[in-house]
Parts: structure tokens; sequence; C-alpha cells
């Protein structure tokens, strides 16, 4: 096997010092006054015999491994996949690579994951959060690591935040739903503290106080797997025949709800309407096709990788905490009745 080669062979063969080659590697040429001549002649050497530099060795010495954590809830979900592949192209234009991990909204195994990412000197995190890791998400800031939450955020643990607008979203999704003369909506969504969750939950009931409409809430349990969420979503449906329309507070609460209406021997949208949160590819090809309140996918990505590369590149400064809140879409579809 060809020996790897070091930054110690690449002095010894140009007969230059060691540093003057780590400075060139590292683009510091000019900074240190190196000719042009000698730059060009040293990144010929390199590019003739394949040098790759040894990353260990260069985080110790820069301090930064270029490494990025992004921690979600399920990697496989189609919104954290998709936030995923938007942050992974931005990081790599950037320089940086992404670690990705699933929580399955545990803290226990996310508590570990951070150890983990800890020992391996990540540079920065974006993190959705399940409640009681606060102590962990404190320790990387005070240990001055930047740590941008999005999607859910942990109340009084100050950090960086971009999330999207719940609240508004679900309250103009209901709103078009009574202007379609709807009266008796559902809500759909996960017994859940979590941010995200609440907030959907509060602006769906603050547009049918406004109307003085009566909720009716399901709470679906996180650890449910499909079958068990078609079921309940059933005996829910059975047990108020007379819904109009249903607000699901997922997209995955939509897909297993949707089954649930068509087992029920209901029509989408003659017997009932259907939004869904968080837009998916397969709601364009349903039949009817699905109302969605849509989270703009790439500009949450974009928000989220600004406001860490400008920590990593001390841009701005580790205390300065910035909150940005996106605004969804409201996608009508097929299976809503228009406005009457």
């Amino acid at each position: 096997m060809k020996k790897r080669l070091s930054i110690n062979d690449i002095a010894s063969q140009l007969n230059v010092a060691k540093s003057t080659v780590s400075f060139i590697l590292n683009g510091k040429a000019k900074e240190k006054r190196i000719s042009n001549e000698l730059t060009e002649r040293v990144l010929k050497f390199i590019e003739e015999n394949g040098y790759q530099p040894n990353q260990l060795a260069k985080s110790l010495s820069t301090g930064k491994t270029k490494m990025i954590c992004l921690l979600v809830e399920k990697i496989s979900d189609y919104f954290f996949s998709h936030i995923a592949y938007h942050l992974e192209a931005l990081a790599y234009k950037n320089g940086y690579k992404i670690i990705y991990c699933s929580t399955e909204n545990d803290p226990e195994k996310t508590k570990e994951l951070i150890n983990l990412l800890r020992a391996r000197h990540v540079d920065g995190y974006i993190i959705t959060p399940p409640n009681g890791i606060e102590a962990e998400i404190k320790a990387l800031v005070n240990d001055n690591l930047p740590v941008v939450l999005f999607d859910r955020f942990l109340p009084g643990t100050p950090t960086d935040y971009v999330g999207l607008d719940n609240y508004n979203g679900t309250f103009e999704a209901v709103e078009f739903l009574i202007s379609t003369a709807a009266k008796k909506i559902a809500l759909v969504t996960l017994d859940s503290q979590q941010t995200q969750m609440l907030e959907r939950r509060d602006g769906y009931l603050a547009a049918l106080r406004r109307h003085h409409i009566d909720p009716f809430i399901l709470e679906i349990p996180f650890e449910n797997d499909v079958d068990t969420t078609v079921s309940q979503s059933l005996d829910f449906i059975k047990s108020n025949p007379d819904l109009q329309a249903i607000v699901f507070a997922t997209n995955y609460l939509a897909l297993s709800g949707i089954k649930a209406i068509t087992e029920a021997g209901l029509h989408i949208p003659s017997d009932i309407s259907v939004i869904a949160f968080d837009d998916h590819d397969v709601f364009k090809i349903f039949n009817p096709s699905i109302s969605a309140i849509a989270q703009p996918l790439d500009e949450m990505a974009e928000q989220l990788f600004k406001i860490l590369l400008d920590k990593l590149e001390n841009k701005v400064r580790l205390k300065d905490l910035h909150k940005v809140i996106i605004q969804p879409d409201l996608i009508l579809r097929k299976s809503t009745k228009t406005r009457t």
C-alpha cells in the first residue's frame, strides 16, 4: 500500500519549511507573504502526488472539524428529510459536511447523541429538540458552541431559533373552512407539549372562538404505529358522525386520517373536507388532491444555515440571538369545498 503523503514529506521533498506548506494549504500564502512561484510549486506537487490532509490533525490545528450536526425527530420524515437535503447542499457549498441523527423524540437518546457529537468536536448544531434536554442545550451554548433550534423551541432556554408561524397557519386554514359553511371542524393532533403543536392547537381554537364554534379535538400519542392511529381516527370519526371538516396537525396524521375517512365510507370533500399541516408530494396525486398548510422548506433551510454559518465564521457574536418566524402557505386543492 502506498504510504500516505504528509506535510513533513512535502516540506522535505521541496526543501521548504513545514510551516510554509501549512500556510499554503490553509489559503494563507498571501497573508504570510509567500511568493506566487513557491505557492504554485507546492500546489503542483500536491496535485501530482495526491496529497490528502489528515482531518484530525487539521481540526486540532485549526480548532474546526468543518462538521455540522443535524439532530431531528426522524430523518425519514418528509419534512425533516427535505430540510436535510437543502441544508446538505448549502453546507457542501460552504465547505462543511453534515452528520444526521434521529432522536425519535426521546430525551435520553438525544442526550447520548449530543455527548457523542461533542466528543467528535462537531462545530455547530441544528436541532429539533424534545422536551427534557434543556440542560444539554444550555451546556452547548455556555461552551460557545453555536446552536440553532428549529420547528420547535424550548421555553426558558435562550438560543437562536427558526420556525414557522404555526398559530397563524392553522388559524387561516380554519377560517377558510368556516367560509365554506363548515361549522363542525375537528383537529387531529399529537398528544404533545412541544411548542409547534401547542401553537397549531391555539390557532385552531382561536379561529373557532371568533365564530363561537365548539372545538372537537383528537390527540394521538406520538408512539402510535400507523394502524393504531388509523383505528383511533376511525373511532373518532364514527363518534362524531356530523363532522364537516378535519384539520390534521401533521402530514403523517393526515395520511392515517384519510385512510380512516375512507374506511368510514365517507367521501372527500363532499362528506368531509380535509386540510393537512405540512405538505407532502403524495398529496398532489391523491384523488382528490389534499389541501395543505405548507412550510417553505428551502427558505427555512437557508435561514437555519445562514444563522449557523455567521456564527461559525465569526460574522456575528455568539451571544447575539436571532429568532426567525416564517409564514406558511395555504395551498388549496380538491379536498376542500369552495367558499360560499
